[in-house]
């Protein structure tokens, strides 16, 4: 393969037989991808003065590329932390070329060498216990929907599923016996099993016993008219019942994802290691997991009192001890 030969071969094989076939990702990870490529083909093109079907695979310079993400920054507007998933995208894509087209090898690793931007992590928003005890003592009673849309939120907050993954839940994934479970598929063509609530269980078997004709064990478990929801119907049944818990000060907004959030920070405070955690919400990195112990403030606080000085008295547990600069040094000196 040469520099001069067209980009359509060889993106057609990084989408079809790398990133569904081989890697297995979702349908909404192979978009991200495509959407990044699609944007890049247009800088290109102009940046070039030509049509797309007119690209070649030397078209793809190392100065091309920088100049697009600068694009994306100055003249799309894009969030640095945009800009970065854009970059891992094209981090996968030229790692691909650099395995089939070596005479782009030189150029490959230049983009491979691209750093991403340091941001601040986005803020993990997550409910209280209080919170969600009463959103659901809140849900309607009555109807199949209802029933539906409590079993939905029961589930999202037993399990910590992402919102396809609940799109995606068949009524074969549950069992519903004496230790009920589910299991999920996510991220990476990978399943996991969560233990279920008796709770959880109980109101998820009400709603299969509801549903006429009896549903196959392919039927979708959450449903609307027969279809099975979508991430945007979860998204909006969630923001139909959740919205009220929204707090503008803090510019938390509940949606689906806040519920993942919500069970690993619950799960942290009773005390489950957080290893369990990470396979509980199919984490692929700890340190994934690990930023859940940041914003646990429960847990924060119970640790502090667990370290307290056994003479410490109740003022000293609210005031530091540095309230001038001898008192400073002197306890820097005794550490």
């Amino acid at each position: 393969m040469s520099k001069s030969q067209p980009l359509g071969p060889i993106l057609h094989s990084f989408f079809v037989d790398h990133l569904i076939t081989v890697k297995g990702l979702r349908p909404a990870s192979v978009r991200s991808y495509r959407d990044t490529v699609r944007l890049l083909l247009v800088f290109a093109a102009a940046d070039r003065r030509c049509k797309i079907t007119r690209l070649t695979l030397g078209d793809l310079t190392f100065e091309r590329i920088v100049a697009f993400l600068r694009h994306l920054e100055e003249d799309r507007g894009n969030h640095a932390r945009t800009r970065n998933q854009r970059l891992a995208a094209l981090h996968g894509l030229f790692e691909y070329i650099a395995g089939r087209a070596p005479e782009m090898l030189a150029v490959c690793q230049q983009v491979a060498a691209i750093p991403t931007k340091r941001v601040p992590p986005p803020e993990t928003r997550f409910l209280e216990r209080d919170e969600v005890a009463g959103l659901l003592r809140g849900l309607p009673s009555g109807g199949r929907l209802a029933l539906r849309d409590r079993a939905l939120l029961l589930s999202l907050y037993n399990t910590g599923a992402r919102v396809q993954e609940a799109a995606d839940l068949r009524v074969e994934h549950l069992d519903l016996g004496e230790h009920p479970r589910i299991r999920l598929h996510g991220k990476g063509d990978k399943w996991r099993t969560c233990p279920l609530w008796q709770q959880t269980a109980r109101t998820l078997e009400e709603l299969l016993e509801s549903l006429d004709p009896p549903p196959t064990p392919q039927a979708a478990v959450f449903s609307a008219r027969g279809r099975p929801l979508t991430r945007s119907g979860i998204y909006k049944i969630v923001r139909r019942h959740a919205a009220s818990l929204d707090d503008p000060g803090t510019g938390r907004r509940i949606g689906p994802h806040t519920f993942r959030h919500t069970a690993a920070v619950h799960l942290l405070e009773a005390g489950v290691e957080v290893n369990v955690i990470r396979g509980w919400l199919g984490h692929v990195d700890l340190s994934t997991t690990n930023r859940y112990a940041e914003i646990n403030t429960t847990a924060k606080q119970e640790a502090l009192r667990a370290c307290e000085p056994p003479d410490a008295s109740a003022g000293s547990r609210t005031k530091p001890i540095w309230r001038s600069d001898d008192k400073l040094l002197n306890w820097l000196a005794s550490l």
